[in-house]
């Protein structure tokens, strides 16, 4: 059998730098972050599984390889502050945590806020902040950011958000109805302007909030690549 740490590099071999992540940042921050403490005991065998796992509160973290093309298509420079929607078991927030200055996590369920910020403090992740809250509505009181990344899908890009970006700043996020959306990145390119790219189809739980889904739903997302 194969120790953690050799599962977690097969993990970002095979399932990632064979993809088409290429961005070595990321790859090294996903070689660092044990992906088996995000999961519950149970699930820590098929932590580096090719595919997204149950968390707690009904919820899942997200397929590995999602997790590397949204952070890659980000851009997290050294000194960038990045805001992520839907914190989950928070191990996107701890692979961001290698590669920004500061990561201001949102998840509206308490209990995931509470494991995710009880994780990083334990893992010596002590850049990264978590609340709970209606994470459509950003975090306007740590406001601008430089990288915005939310892990679930609203019928359109949350107006809040795309305020909350510096000029330059990058928002990543899944878009569309509950069964497909596209993953876009929207680049604020200045104070009213914005530029929008597709960077391909994707299928993630809804996003929940004054701004976007109304109702139940999930914190992280289920993909299917």
């Amino acid at each position: 059998m194969p120790t953690m740490e050799q599962s977690r590099r097969l993990m970002v071999d095979r399932q990632i730098a064979a993809r088409g992540i290429a961005d070595v940042r990321v790859l090294d921050a996903m070689l660092e972050v044990p992906r088996e403490e995000f999961v519950p005991e149970e699930m820590q065998a098929f932590a580096y599984d090719d595919t997204p796992l149950p968390i707690e509160a009904g919820q899942t973290i997200s397929q590995p390889y999602i997790v590397a093309l949204m952070i890659e298509a980000a851009a997290i420079a050294p000194g960038d502050r990045v805001l992520e929607i839907g914190v989950g078991s928070g191990y996107a927030a701890a692979v961001m945590s290698r590669l920004g200055r500061r990561i201001h996590a949102i998840d509206r369920h308490g209990a995931l806020a509470d494991l995710a910020r009880d994780r990083m403090a334990r893992l010596g992740y002590d850049n990264v902040v978590v609340r709970t809250g209606d994470g459509t509505q950003g975090w306007p009181e740590n406001a601008p950011f430089d990288v915005i990344l939310v892990a679930a899908s609203g019928p359109e890009v949350p107006e809040p958000l795309c305020r909350q970006l510096v000029i330059g700043g990058r928002l990543v996020i899944p878009v569309g109805d509950p069964d497909q959306q596209q993953l876009v990145r929207i680049t604020r390119t200045a104070q009213n302007d914005y530029r929008e790219e597709d960077l391909g189809p994707v299928r993630f739980v809804p996003l929940i909030g004054a701004h976007g889904w109304k109702g139940d739903g999930g914190s992280d997302a289920l993909v299917e690549s």
